[in-house]
């Protein structure tokens, strides 16, 4: 398969090869109608990051060594938080309306929460401090220059994200039949693009909601705190700009933002899928996530490693590499991009890329941290396999 500019293989002879229509027919000639081109990727396989991290574990085991807390993290927090902080205050008399105020949330503050969002997202792992406890208030304090409280909702939806992969109704990363059917436009590609961290903000508690802790309640305490002082309290350090600020910063983040391509780059299938493989009686895998190794890692832990992340979540954003450099075997021949950037614009403007290319699974896995949703089966993993 020849490189592309968005999502390539390295030397790879998967039966997801490009398919062309010209050369091998109509959907119907392959005896697959319309409707299944246009649904999610239904499958009856297992998702494929425990079954690789089972055997990159029997072909090097060192590998375990990598796991466990990055001090780093913290530093690298508290530099983000302060320096969203300083904008918030350098900000504070600018117009909201202005060009400085809207040129510096998007080149600073939505590039610094992005990065927020991904501490948190590693926090939520267990990897700033051995101490689950410290971890879960940390994660409070990354929280804060984003504004709006998130960080103890996102760990239980996002464990239950690794341990039910494309499992309709569980995993919340997957779009709804909604989001499907009236987003399947350009239009409608352009628009989820531009909102979609409403969309992850939103999706989850209507899919399934998970019971309030104190933790919930002590973010949702110090985030309208720290507002609150911000916007009213320090009146010669800050005003309500510079609370304007930081909610600009957090929506432009997961907008058409560089950054935000990962939301998308990470699940959502780009390679042209064979009729076969469409068809879940016969169980072809399917690839369900791809890496991203460009430079826009280094602002963001190292998320675009997404393969390497999903088979060890308990190895740190700066071990991610190595972890990819000792099993290399193992990655060399799987899809991945090579832009955020491109991914945007092929998810918007590419007819083939959309909504509906998700792979899915009707059942599996499990809920981490209660929840309501009925159709969670015990998967039969072991704790040290995935637990973070």
């Amino acid at each position: 398969m020849a490189r592309s500019a968005t999502a390539t293989k390295r030397a790879t002879s998967t039966k997801t090869e490009p398919v062309d229509a010209k050369a091998n027919g109509s959907a119907a000639d392959h005896g697959v109608d319309d409707a299944t081109y246009r649904d999610f990727f239904w499958t009856y396989t297992e998702e494929p990051h425990r079954t690789r991290r089972l055997a990159i574990i029997k072909a090097h085991p060192e590998v375990t060594k990598l796991c466990g807390p990055e001090p780093l993290t913290k530093y690298v927090v508290a530099g983000v938080v302060g320096l969203q902080v300083l904008l918030a205050h350098l900000l504070r008399d600018t117009p909201f309306w202005s060009w400085k105020f809207w040129a510096v949330a998007y080149v600073f503050g939505a590039t610094a929460n992005q990065n927020l969002f991904l501490a948190i997202h590693e926090i939520s792992h267990n990897l700033a401090f051995r101490s689950p406890l410290a971890n879960r208030l940390f994660a409070i304090f990354a929280n804060l220059p984003i504004a709006v409280p998130y960080s103890a909702s996102f760990r239980p939806y996002h464990l239950t994200h690794h341990k039910s992969l494309g499992v309709d109704g569980l995993d919340t990363d997957l779009p709804t039949a909604f989001e499907a059917i009236f987003l399947d436009s350009i239009l409608g590609k352009a628009f989820f693009c531009t909102f979609q961290i409403f969309f992850y903000a939103l999706r989850p508690m209507t899919v399934y909601r998970v019971p309030f802790t104190w933790v919930h309640w002590v973010n949702i305490a110090v985030q309208l705190t720290f507002d609150y002082v911000l916007a009213c309290r320090l009146p010669g350090l800050f005003t309500p700009h510079s609370l304007l600020y930081l909610l600009l910063s957090s929506f432009l983040a997961g907008s058409l933002h560089p950054t935000a391509g990962h939301f998308i780059a990470e699940h959502y299938v780009y390679e042209k899928i064979s009729p076969e493989a469409r068809d879940p009686n016969n169980k072809i895998p399917i690839p369900e996530t791809f890496s991203y190794y460009g430079p826009l890692n280094f602002l963001t832990y190292n998320v675009g490693l997404h393969n390497e992340h999903h088979d060890f979540p308990a190895v740190p954003w700066t071990r991610l590499p190595e972890l990819n450099r000792i099993a290399r075997e193992f990655y060399d021949n799987l899809p991945q991009h090579q832009s955020w950037v491109y991914v945007l614009w092929r998810f918007i403007f590419d007819e083939e890329v959309g909504m509906r290319c998700r792979v899915k699974r009707k059942t599996g896995g499990r809920v981490v941290g209660g929840g309501n949703a009925t159709v969670a089966k015990e998967a039969n993993w072991e704790e040290d396999e995935l637990e973070a």
